[in-house]
C-alpha cells in the first residue's frame, strides 16, 4: 500500500499529540520517535513527488 504525503503528515501530527499527552508518560518517548519518523517520511515523499514532477517524460537524449 502506498501512502501519500498528507497521510504521513497526519500520522506525524497524531504522534506529536500523543507525545504531549500526560495520560501515559511511558509512551511519550515512543510517540516522539514516531512523530519524527512520520515527519521524515512526509518530507521524503514530498521530495520524491517534486523530483518526479521536474523530470520530463522524454529526456532530451532520447530525442536526438
Amino acid at each position: 500500500m502506498t501512502h501519500d504525503t498528507e497521510y504521513f503528515r497526519r500520522r506525524a501530527a497524531e504522534a506529536r499529540a500523543a507525545a504531549c499527552s500526560k495520560d501515559q508518560p511511558e509512551r511519550v518517548e515512543i510517540a516522539g520517535e514516531l512523530a519524527l519518523a512520520y515527519a521524515a517520511l512526509a518530507r521524503r515523499r514530498a521530495a520524491a513527488i517534486a523530483t518526479a514532477e521536474e523530470t520530463p517524460a522524454i529526456s532530451f537524449s532520447q530525442i536526438a
